[in-house]
C-alpha cells in the first residue's frame, strides 16, 4: 500500500504521540508500506516553527529519511488539481495534500474530518 501522510500524523509518528491509532501506525510501519511525505508537510511545519507554533527538533528532514519515507515534491498537475478542488476545506496545506494523494494514487492518511468529502482514498482516523 502507497499512503501520504498529513501533517499532523507525521508529527505525531515522529514523537512517538499516542494520539496516533494503531491500525494508523501499523499500517505506518508495515515494511510493505510505501510511505510518503509532501515538501507541503515541511513547509507548514516551518511556516509553524517560524511564527512559534510548533517546536520541533532542528533535524527533521533527517528524522523524515531516516523513517525511510519517501520525500513527495510539489508539481504542476498536484497545484492545478489543488485549485480544482471543491471548496470543503480552506487550508492551501490540506488542499495540496488532498490533491497529490489523488494525482499519485495514494491512501491519505488523516485524523482531518473533511477529508472525506473529497474523492481520495483515506485511511481515516476518526
Amino acid at each position: 500500500m502507497k499512503f501520504l501522510l498529513d501533517t499532523h500524523v507525521l508529527l505525531w509518528w515522529l514523537s512517538n504521540d499516542s494520539a496516533l491509532p494503531v491500525p494508523a501506525a501499523g499500517a505506518i510501519a508495515n515494511s510493505e508500506s510505501a510511505v510518503f511525505v509532501s515538501a507541503a508537510s515541511v513547509w507548514e511545519i516551518a511556516i509553524k516553527v517560524s511564527a512559534g507554533r510548533l517546536e520541533v527538533p532542528d533535524d527533521i528532514i533527517d528524522e523524515i529519511r531516516s523513517n525511510q519515507f519517501d520525500e513527495l515534491p510539489i508539481a504542476f498537475l498536484h497545484a492545478i488539481a489543488a485549485g480544482a478542488l471543491p471548496p470543503h476545506h480552506a487550508d492551501p496545506f490540506d488542499r495540496i495534500l488532498i490533491a497529490q494523494a489523488m494525482v499519485e494514487g495514494l491512501t491519505l492518511i488523516s485524523h482531518d474530518r473533511r477529508f472525506s468529502n473529497y474523492d481520495v482514498p483515506l485511511l481515516s482516523l476518526t
